[in-house]
């Protein structure tokens, strides 16, 4: 099972590699849209979404905003040339401020998660809650991982994967190690405090291997490593917590993998769960930094 597990996870790494690096950005958008769909189309299953007509439906409401965002220039060019209102072309930058709620919505999961396990596993909500909660996240994830490789460059796209996939490696063999204290038993019996000192432990380094380019290109700033290794550690702490929420939603549905698509990991929710809480924090942080590319 663990050799199987990363023989995948290592050709996963080798295709996203070549396509952050290689991909021009509207077929790289274009990339973990699909990616997206298909994990939207996952938690259709978690949540009992059962019709084909529902789970169409789904996917469509969450298309619908992709369009929306991808050609948010092109629609505001359209509606300055039709009502003859140049200024609103300066609304462009809006799609930053979109960040805050899904920033607020992982940090309050995760404190949640900690703090009221139980009560969030007997939580009974409406199925059309639940289908909003997964496209929320789903589309804030593709917004701002297609950002971050847009306005920061294919770099810190890369750097930003490294930190989640090598604090999901450390996390896993400490914990195996030498973890004793569940982290949430409630809801992931696997997971240990061990395990998230381990991927702290691996964050920290990576953060500050990691900045060092940006020092000796801009100039060694103290304040900006700070806050750099800062905002990878936090980033580390939110992915773990969204690795839980995805396990929560697992437990609330009945089923121990979000599908089968992915050998020994699952299905594509299981392998991104991470991602999908991280990218938001990590986005925002970077435009806070002030972290050129």
């Amino acid at each position: 099972m663990l050799v199987t597990r990363i023989i995948t996870a290592t050709v996963l790494a080798i295709l996203i590699a070549l396509a952050v690096f290689e991909l021009p950005l509207e077929y790289f958008s274009l990339l973990i849209a699909l990616i997206t769909l298909m994990a939207a189309w996952e938690w259709t299953n978690l949540v009992s979404i059962s019709t084909l007509y529902k789970r169409v439906l789904f996917l469509v409401v969450l298309i619908l905003p992709m369009l929306g965002l991808n050609f948010w220039t092109q629609i505001l060019e359209l509606i300055a040339t039709l009502t003859n209102w140049p200024d609103v072309r300066d609304y462009s930058g809006i799609l930053e401020w979109f960040v805050i709620a899904p920033v607020i919505f992982w940090i309050t999961s995760m404190i949640l998660i900690r703090n009221a396990p139980i009560n969030l596993l007997n939580l009974q909500l409406k199925m059309r809650y639940k289908a909003l909660i997964g496209g929320f996240i789903l589309l804030s994830a593709w917004m701002f991982l297609t950002r971050l490789r847009a306005f920061y460059g294919p770099e810190m796209t890369m750097y930003f994967l490294l930190l989640i996939w090598g604090a999901d490696v450390a996390a896993y063999f400490t914990g195996r190690k030498w973890g004793t204290t569940k982290l949430a038993p409630e809801i992931s019996p696997g997971k240990t405090v061990a395990g998230v000192r381990g991927a702290l432990v691996l964050g920290f380094i990576l953060a500050v291997a990691f900045i060092g380019y940006y020092s000796f290109r801009d100039g060694f700033v103290w304040t900006r490593i700070l806050d750099f290794v800062l905002l990878s550690l936090v980033t580390v702490l939110i992915s773990i917590y969204g690795d839980l929420f995805i396990s929560l939603a697992k437990r609330q549905g009945g089923v121990k993998d979000s599908g089968n698509m992915l050998p020994g990991h699952g299905g594509i929710l299981d392998r991104i769960d991470s991602v999908i809480a991280a990218i938001p924090l990590f986005y925002a942080g970077i435009i806070l930094i002030g972290l050129d590319s």
